[in-house]
């Protein structure tokens, strides 16, 4: 069934367009378009061997980067159908927002932001944009994947006023303090949505997260409760996986519920009115949303925060921050394509093409890169 999109939606035919001209798709639309390029672009495939929580070979049950950008869509889809927004381009969105990841998820980040202090820092956020503007080489008449412009403005999800100024049009509601368009919004807080329930799943299957703890947080106990109740012989497998889609079922509704209630509040008309509405507007109820924020205090102190976890992260920096050492030092350790366009820059720019390997390399290369070069020295 076609939905009729709500005219607060963003719509192609209002796009701010690319930032290069190209002619029409014959049979999709453009944010269609945009999809099928981050499909099938190289940081997209990359995704499938970096760290969600638990590095890639630790097993084979664990999200990646790849399994949670696909639960991001899928959850953003749904909210985007329920709501009439743009559904491509919510799934455009949700596909993109981690492409500009480093190996080993957060730890990763941060040891690169350290890495990169002096020369402008490091953010995933920004590196996605950057991968989509300027890595991805595929077309001939442009460099990264040429993007709609609200592609871009959905996966450049927050920047501070300094790196706005820097961006062009997609810094600009940054500097205007003007809101995004919903279907971005709702990129965002799908993202939340995905990996508090999901890292619940990969912690408990991982022993972790036991559920005596985890039935102490409202939100997971609410749903136990009802499958203990309707099925109190269910084994550990099928409960866990009983509970948590409750769990999503029960945040998901929520935020349509409430989102929609705040947009019959406003009563927009364009997504223009949705840009000047001075706060989010997707957003759960503040009942729902402390139950989230709790369980995500409580998954940051008892999964993030485990020795077991911990020792991957201390491993994961250590790699990262020797990789950027001894590319640094010499910057023929890396693949000619970069070690050329390294070696004629100054010493900032230089940093910033080593953090841009660095950052796209998946956690099992970045190990044997790092096996093969402090063998080598």
């Amino acid at each position: 069934m076609l939905v009729q999109l709500a005219p607060y939606a963003a719509n192609e035919n209002q796009s701010r367009g690319r930032r290069h001209e190209e002619p029409a798709a014959k049979y999709r639309g453009e944010y269609q378009r945009d999809r099928d390029r981050i499909i099938h672009s190289t940081a997209f495939r990359r995704l499938m061997y970096k760290t969600q929580v638990f590095v890639n070979h630790e097993g084979d049950l664990y999200r990646t980067r790849l399994t949670h950008s696909l639960e991001v869509s899928q959850i953003g889809r749904s909210v985007a159908s329920a709501l009439r927004l743009n559904e491509p381009l919510t799934e455009a969105i949700c596909l993109a927002h981690d492409l500009g990841h480093t190996p080993f998820g957060h730890a990763g980040q941060d040891e690169l932001n350290a890495c990169m202090r002096d020369f402008g820092g490091f953010e995933h956020n920004l590196q996605s944009l950057r991968v989509v503007d300027e890595l991805e080489a595929k077309y001939a008449d442009f460099p990264g994947l040429n993007l709609m412009f609200e592609t871009r403005e959905g996966i450049l999800k927050h920047c501070s006023v300094r790196n706005a100024r820097e961006l062009g049009d997609v810094g600009e509601r940054f500097i205007n303090r003007e809101q995004a368009g919903l279907e971005a919004q709702l990129a965002n807080i799908a993202d939340a949505i995905a990996y508090n329930n999901h890292d619940v799943d990969d912690g408990f299957r991982a022993g972790l997260l036991s559920l005596e703890q985890l039935r102490e947080q409202p939100l997971f106990a609410t749903a136990f409760d009802r499958v203990h109740q309707r099925y109190p012989d269910l084994e550990d497998r099928r409960l866990i996986y009983e509970v948590i889609r409750r769990m999503i079922g029960t945040v998901v509704t929520d935020l349509i519920e409430t989102t929609q209630g705040k947009i019959d509040a406003l009563g927009p008309q364009s997504i223009d009115d949705i840009r000047r509405a001075g706060k989010p507007l997707v957003a759960m109820s503040d009942e729902i949303h402390e139950q989230h924020v709790l369980l995500k205090r409580f998954l940051s102190r008892f999964l993030y925060s485990h020795e077991q976890k911990l020792e991957m992260t201390r491993r994961a920096q250590t790699i990262i921050r020797e990789l950027f050492e001894l590319y640094a030092s010499d910057v023929q350790n890396m693949p000619t394509e970069f070690a050329e366009r390294a070696a004629r820059e100054d010493e900032a720019d230089r940093a910033r093409i080593i953090a841009d390997y660095v950052a796209g390399m998946t956690d099992r290369y970045a190990i044997s890169e790092h096996r093969r070069l402090i063998g080598a020295n």
